[in-house]
């Protein structure tokens, strides 16, 4: 969530998966793809969708990598390059989720992400110290069930604050 300036950025809500000393990766968890389903683009990497919900939309992960998948999902399942994200969940970028989740052997929640936003080295750090995020506690709920279109004013209601209160513009004291 936050005031960095850069419209791509705009009422976002990011799942973050990695932040170290070498960066920083995380998923826009409000943002579909478009249209593109799961199903679709199972189809498009010729895996037979099988059990794959019909609903289940793409996420637009980020500006990095567009074409990069990504799997963030609960932390009962893993695969081969599965990453653990603070073991609240994971993080899966190989097929072999999306086979698993077309064969009902996968993750019992999750969503998919095309691309997704990084940082270097030290960058997000300093944005951080310029309040240009709002950063909230990891949250199952809201990552896999909260409506997309309503995570962003869920974020805010999970730390107390009420997005209709929010201005756009400073005024003084």
């Amino acid at each position: 969530m936050p005031g960095i300036g850069d419209p791509r950025f705009e009422r976002v809500v990011i799942a973050m998966c990695l932040h170290d000393d070498d960066g920083a990766l995380g998923l826009v968890v409000n943002n579909v793809a478009g249209a593109l389903t799961v199903r679709a683009l199972m189809e498009q990497l010729d895996i037979d969708p099988g059990a794959t919900p019909a609903q289940a939309l793409v996420m637009n992960g980020g500006p990095v990598e567009p074409s990069r998948g990504f799997v963030l999902h609960s932390a009962e399942y893993e695969g081969q390059s599965t990453i653990s994200v603070g073991g609240q969940w994971g993080l899966t970028s190989t097929l072999d989720i999306l086979k698993d989740i077309a064969a009902d052997k996968g993750p019992a929640r999750w969503l998919a992400a095309l691309g997704y936003t990084g940082w270097g080295a030290g960058q997000l750090d300093g944005e951080l110290t310029r309040h240009g995020w709002l950063t909230a506690p990891g949250d199952a709920e809201l990552l896999f069930d909260t409506a997309v279109g309503s995570r962003w004013p869920a974020a805010y209601r999970g730390l107390g604050i009420d997005v209709g209160n929010l201005s756009s513009t400073a005024g003084r004291a």
